[in-house]
This record gives structure tokens, sequence and C-alpha cells, in this order.
């Protein structure tokens, strides 16, 4: 059976979602009842109908009804055949009256199609609708009733069904004609690089295999044509036919996304995907919808109103304006001339029928075939393409672009660090810390008092480390429910002091979550009532409170929980002050977060140039046991590249200072050999400076330019504009910075790179609280290595990997320092290099 024959099924929550939105944007925070508390809510007036020895009251009552192709399902939360009336519970807080109107609208849509499969299934003529509001505080219940006759609630749902009949139809005929088209579909250019094909097989195998839930780890080289490598056999396994649900073919994928760690990794996706729409569009085949999704900050018009239709004129009639901005979105996919979905186009549609950008972006999503955005739209804990997936079934490919930057980013993503700043700044406020916010804001600071007062008093009675090179460890009250970890004291004498301010602990301690938790609640009940506006602190510090308590709900040996005391106040009255902090719930391994991401998609591809080992990733990054590796073989050849090892320098922090001479004359040497343009990347911008004074001291005919701290992406361009081609001169650079990935500086733009660091984290209390987490999680020797060498020589291979970016290219990369002899270390550089 074709898509556009297939029988469709929606539930009816998903059905009136789709039509039954009204009215403006609205945005505006209103605190939601719990998952618990909406449990609860619902069950109290359970409890209440059933209570009569005569009651006739049902719950969860299951109803199905059809319309044309369109099967529709699902529970209506109760029906009192005494009363006849039909009764769909929603939970609130504050005044019924903040519900908004496009979400009341919702709520009657919702029991207006529930009333008429009531009314179908058992023959009614007339049915009372109601929508029972159960404020959560109190569980006072407001019942508002529509006296419905059969006749009209047949009408209301066959008019909500028929528009998303047209949707869906629509739909299904625009996957069969692309699935079609992606079938017949060549590759878009004259031939596969070397290695090209190979990654692309693998791609298209682990994208077609059944199941669900597989995938594949490629690390592939510069040079090869990875994006397209990737992109095209995703979307052949696009095609697909078979019977299909509501929202997905049978054997195909439905949607692709393309996820990057950074928006300019957007612009190598599209340029593909640009090719793939050229190739069909000459075919006279269906073209892609494909979509870019832009940060907020990036698309949105107005950054000083709100978001809703009293603050913002593009909030305002959002949803009655949305389906002519979508038609016409479509329209331009499809036109002679096929129109990517990119940030300009959208910002164009939307402003033509004066909707949001960035909104209208997340609308199209339900419409687009391919996705084009950044790793949290996936993987962060508020989704939305995650969301999405998991509400629509869609069968999903995701590409995750630069995978190795996945680990780094998902940490921050569940890492939720709390300032008693913040808390400061909230306690201050005279119009919103008042009344039961302050009580609970100060019940907050005493409980964080405590912790810091206990955690002081532990380091002040630690004994003196500079001697030995070790900090004293020792337990706090138990009132932490979790004695502190041992921190390990300084390998080098980069600490100067006698003891850290740090401090981790095995649990969080209730106190304070109970306190956390209060401060939540009371915070809610004002906001519910009036609603804080934008960037008052009291409502910066709610946000933050959320995402700790999330986090802490989810708290295991995959996280951290620590203290970082601030330097101690001056002392008052004579009196010493206890030191302010920062708690952190720190997310050491993201495994656990991300497992449910893998599964939900049919297939994952993880590429980069550097995922060496695959254990590492594999284990950090939840990837199933059975997730396939590909090792795509250089397209270069060792003739290519001269890989020397300055063995006679070490850049160790105690041998820094000697260090600065000696590779000065290094850099001289190399580049009065062979003139041209070099970069050499170092560990800080501190040891950066003092290279850069002693070339100009040492050797001043050297030209010579430097990464400044914190430069905007104007200065960015202006040091990468210094490579031309026949350039000479020298470019000094943090490694791990923006010039140390991501740029491509082919032919003699950059003929060689000096690497004088192995690029290992600092040693300090943090990453050896997390080398801790990582041996009791992983075993015990593995804590090192996941924590300093893999992600250390991950970024010397990405740097040095800026000199050799075509088939044509020749360089010279020196790694200064005697350590990159190690057996060990001279594992992790790439195969095809030949050390001299």
């Amino acid at each position: 059976m074709s898509d556009a024959a297939a029988p469709l099924t929606v539930a009816v929550r998903a059905l009136c979602e789709f039509i039954a939105r009204t009215g403006d944007l609205d945005l505006r925070f209103t605190p939601a009842p719990s998952a618990l508390e909406g449990i609860e809510g619902h069950a109290v007036v359970r409890q209440r109908r059933q209570a009569p020895p005569d009651s006739r009251y049902e719950a969860e009552v299951a109803l199905r009804g059809q319309f044309e192709g369109l099967q529709v399902r699902g529970r209506a939360d109760g029906f009192d055949a005494a009363a006849q009336q039909l009764e769909e519970i929603k939970t609130y807080r504050g005044p019924l009256d903040a519900v908004r109107p496009h979400h009341r609208a919702l709520h009657w849509a919702q029991a207006k199609v529930y009333g008429h499969l009531l009314c179908q299934a058992r023959g009614l003529a007339r049915l009372n609708v109601a929508l029972v509001y159960v404020h959560t505080p109190s569980l006072q219940e407001t019942v508002l009733v529509q006296d419905c006759s059969a006749d009209e609630l047949q009408q209301f749902f066959a008019m909500h069904c028929r528009r998303y009949l047209d949707w869906a139809r629509s739909e299904a005929g625009h996957r069969q004609q692309r699935n079609a088209a992606l079938a017949a579909a060549a590759f878009p250019m004259a031939a596969f690089r070397t290695g090209q094909r190979q990654l692309a097989v693998a791609v298209y195998r682990t994208a077609r295999s059944g199941g669900g839930g597989r995938c594949l780890m490629a690390q592939a080289p510069t040079g090869i044509g990875k994006t397209l490598g990737t992109i095209f056999p995703m979307l052949k396994a696009m095609a697909g036919h078979g019977a299909a649900s509501a929202s997905s073919t049978c054997n195909g994928l439905d949607k692709l996304f393309f996820l990057t760690a950074k928006g300019t990794g957007h612009g190598l996706a599209l340029h593909a995907l640009e090719h793939m729409q050229t190739a069909l569009a000459q075919g006279q085949r269906e073209p892609l919808r494909v979509l870019q999704m832009r940060a907020r900050d990036t698309s949105c018009e107005h950054p000083d109103k709100a978001c809703h239709g009293e603050s913002c004129p593009l909030a305002q009639g959002f949803f009655d304006r949305l389906p002519a901005a979508r038609a016409e979105a479509v329209a331009l996919s499809a036109s002679a001339e096929p129109v990517l979905w990119d940030g300009a186009t959208v910002r164009q549609v939307a402003l033509q029928h004066g909707i949001c950008p960035y909104y209208l972006s997340q609308e199209l999503a339900r419409w687009a075939d391919v996705v084009v955005a950044d790793y949290h739209y996936f993987y962060d804990s508020a989704a939305m393409l995650y969301a999405l997936a998991q509400q629509q079934g869609w069968r999903v490919g995701v590409l995750v672009d630069e995978a190795h930057n996945l680990l780094e980013r998902a940490r921050s993503m569940y890492t939720a660090p709390l300032s008693q700043f913040d808390l400061a700044a909230a306690r201050r406020s005279t119009t919103s810390a008042t009344g039961a916010v302050k009580k609970a804001l100060d019940a907050l600071q005493r409980q964080w008092n405590a912790l810091n007062k206990a955690q002081a008093g532990l380091l002040q009675q630690a004994p003196d480390s500079e001697a030995d090179g070790a900090s004293g460890a020792q337990s706090l009250p138990l009132f932490a429910q979790g004695a502190p970890q041992a921190v390990s004291g300084p390998r080098d004498h980069r600490h100067t002091s006698s003891h850290t301010a740090y401090q981790s602990y095995a649990a969080i301690p209730p106190a304070l979550l109970a306190a956390v938790q209060r401060a939540i609640g009371a915070i809610a009940d004002v906001q519910a009532d009036q609603a804080l506006p934008a960037g008052d602190p009291v409502l910066t510090l709610y946000w933050a409170l959320l995402h700790f308590q999330a986090l802490a709900e989810q708290f295991g040996p995959h996280a951290l929980f620590d203290v970082q005391l601030a330097p101690p106040l001056p002392a008052r009255g004579g009196q010493p002050r206890t030191p302010a902090s920062t708690l952190c719930i720190r997310n050491v391994i993201p495994a656990p977060h991300l497992t449910a991401r893998h599964a939900a998609a049919q297939a994952t591809v993880l590429f980069s140039g550097t995922l060496s080992p695959p254990q590492f990733y594999r284990d950090l990054l939840g990837l199933p046991a059975d997730t396939a590796w590909l090792e795509v073989e250089a397209p270069f050849a060792a003739h290519q590249l001269q890989v020397r090892i300055a063995r006679h320098i070490s850049t160790r922090w105690r041998d820094r200072e000697a260090s600065l001479a000696p590779l000065a004359d290094l850099i001289a040497r190399q580049y009065a050999g062979q003139p041209g343009n070099y970069l050499c990347f170092v560990s800080s911008f501190d040891y950066l400076q003092r290279v850069a004074a002693s070339l100009q001291r040492l050797h001043p005919q050297l030209p010579l330019w430097q990464q400044e701290r914190s430069m905007d992406e104007a200065g960015r361009a202006a040091f990468l504009e210094r490579f031309v081609e026949g350039g000479q001169g020298v470019g000094l650079a943090v490694l791990g910075s923006a010039f140390a990935e991501g740029v491509d500086l082919p032919g003699t733009r950059l003929i060689g790179a000096f690497v004088a660091t192995l690029g290992l984290p600092q040693v300090n209390p943090v990453n050896e609280a997390m080398q801790r987490a990582m041996d009791a999680a992983m075993g015990a020797g593995r804590g090192h290595d996941y924590t300093y060498l893999y992600p250390g020589l991950r970024k010397v291979v990405q740097a040095a990997g800026r000199v050799i970016r075509t088939e044509q290219d020749r360089g010279v990369v020196v790694l200064v320092d005697d350590r990159f002899q190690r057996a060990e270390v001279r594992a992790l550089l790439p195969s095809w290099w030949r050390v001299e």
C-alpha cells in the first residue's frame, strides 16, 4: 500500500495540538504543576466522583473513532453516566484567569473530541462536556460545562479531522514522491573521493539495519568529504515503502537531523544539501524540505520585548497567521528552483506574515525532511527535536558532526551550578523577595551557609600541604549525608595556596535539597499570581534552582556534587565571616542522560576526524555495546607531512621558563629553513604572551601575530586573513581555541604547525575529582586517561590537522615536548603519520 493510501492513526491530544491552537504566541512563564501534582489532582477528582455508593462515574475511558481514513484514539479522564457529563481534568497553579486563551482553546478541543467519540460509542444524543480545573495547592475545583448535541460534537470532530487529514495526506504524498526521488538519486558529485564511498556504505547499512537504536562511530580524516559522505546515504535510507502510521513510513526514515557543535558548522551541511537539491531538481524530482534552526538570540527581531502578544508584535496573532506562512514556506521548497529553509529564508517568510522567525522555524520542523541544528535540539534535557520525534513516532536518522565535541557539550547540558551571589541578589529584591519567598530564600541561605561553614572549618583544620604536595581530606559533619571526597593535592607548583577551597561530596545534603524545593514552591506560587518580569533576580534564581533540582533527582555516580568557596570575606567587628560559594551538580559521564536519545533514533552516526580511542567515547557517551566502529583510511600519504618531536624541550609547568628560548629558536630555525605561514599552539594565554615576548626579543625579524583573549568574530577573521597564499609569518594561538579546530587553510596558506603542549587539562581539584569518579565508574587506572590523556591528545591531533587539508598539500608538524615519545602517546597519533 502506498503512503498516500495508508491508514493513519493519531492521538486526540496530538490532533488537537496540531489543529486547535489560535491567537497569540504567549510564552510568559506560568508555573505548571509537577507531574506528581498532576497525578494527585486527577486522583482527587476521581475519588470525589466515585465516593457516593451509587456513583456511576467511570475513569480513564478508552475511546476511538474514525473519520474517512483517519483513526482517532485516546482516553477521556472521566464520564459521569448519571449526569451524562464527560470530564477533561486539567491542573493549574495561581488564578484560573492565568490559563492562557490558546491553552484553554486546546483544552476545550480535547474535551469536545472525546465528547464526540463517547456519543458515537454509546449512542448518546446530547452530552455535557466539562473542563474540570483543579488548583493543585488547594485541590479546589472549577467546573466549566457546555451542553452539546451529538451533531454539534460530530461537526466539530469532522472539521478538525478534515484539516488534519489535509495535512497528513499532503505529507504522505510528499513522502511518497520524496522517497521515490531519493531512491533514484545518484551521488551528486562526479565521483566518490578516496574513503568517501567506504564511509557512505557504512552509514547506509547502519540506517537500514532493523530494530532501531543502531549506532556507528566513524573516524574519518579531513579531505574525504565527510559531510556529503554521511548525508547522501542517510537520504538514500529515507526511501522506504509499506504501511505507515500517522507520521512515519514503515521501512525508511521520516526525518534526518544533522547536528553540529556550533552554528558555524551549519554551512557545510547546507552546502551539501544544496548539491542534493540541485541533483533532484535536474531530474525534475520532488525536492527536499531542508530547515536550518538558528539560536534564539540570532533570530529574535525584538530582543527588548517579551514573547507574548501584549509586548511583541510578532507574537500577536501568531497561530492565526501561522498556516499561511507555513504554506508559503512549503511552496518555496517545491518551486522550480527549490529554496532551502535557511535562516534568511525563514526570516523573510516570517516577517512577510508578521510572525516570529524563531518560532516559525520550530513549527516548520514538523514539515521538514532534514533539520540542521545544534546538538542541544536533540540531546538537551528539554530538547525540542527529541520531544517531537517521541510525540510523533518519527523514525529519525541522526548525524552528529565533529562528534568529539559532544562529550563536553553534553556535560555542560547536564551540569547545574548555583551561585550564592545570585541568591544574594534575589534576597535583595524589594519587590519580588517578600513574604513567603523571602522566608524560603532566607532558609536556603541558612542551609547554604551551614555547608560553607563546615567546609571552611575543615579547610582551616587541614594540615599544610606545600611541603609534601598533598592536601588534607577529612569528613564533614554527617548533615551532608555524604563525606567529602578526598581531594588530591597539586602535582606541581601551579597551586600556590596551601589548601584548596574546593570539595566534592558523595551526596547532596538532604536539608539543602529540601530548602531548594521550598524556595521553588514559594517562587512558583508568586509567579502563578503575577508573572515576574524577565531579568528579575528572583526569576533568574528560580530557573537555576529548577535545573539544579531536576539533576538532583537523577544524581548518581555519573556526577559530582561539589562546593567551591569564594575568597574569604573581610572580618566584620573582629569576627571572621563565612565565605560565599558556588554549589554544582557537575556531570562527569553523560552516558545515563544520552542513552535514551540514541535508542530513540533509528540510526545515529557520530563522525569526526578524532574519535580515538573508540571505547572512550562509547563509554562516556552511552553508546550501545554493539556500536559499530569505522576508521576510514586517510587519503594522505606519509610523505606529505613531516612529523618531528622536539625531544630537547619540556613544556611541563615547572619547565615553562626554561622552555621559552629553545622554543623561540626552534620556530625561527624552521622558518628560516622553509619560510611560509605557520601556526604555533601553546597551552595558555599566559604562556602565549611569554613565547611572543621571547620571539620578539630573540628573533625580531620574524613576522608574528597572536590570538588575543576574548577575541570577537571580527578579530578572529582578521587573525585568519593573515594566512594568505604565499604568505610568511607565525600565528600564535591557544590549543583548543577556535583556531585549533574547524579552520581550513589549504595550500600555502599554512605549511606548518608547532604544538608546544600535550593539551592535558589542568591538574586542579575539579579534574582530580572527575578522575576519581571515572576510576570508580570505569575501573581503577582508567580515570587518568579518560580525564587527561585522551582529551589532551585529541586537541593535539585536531590542531595538527590544520596543516594537510588536501591531497596536494605539503607541510610539517613539530610536536614540542619529550613526552610525545612515550608509547601511550604515540598510539593516539594518526596512523598515517610517520614520526621522525
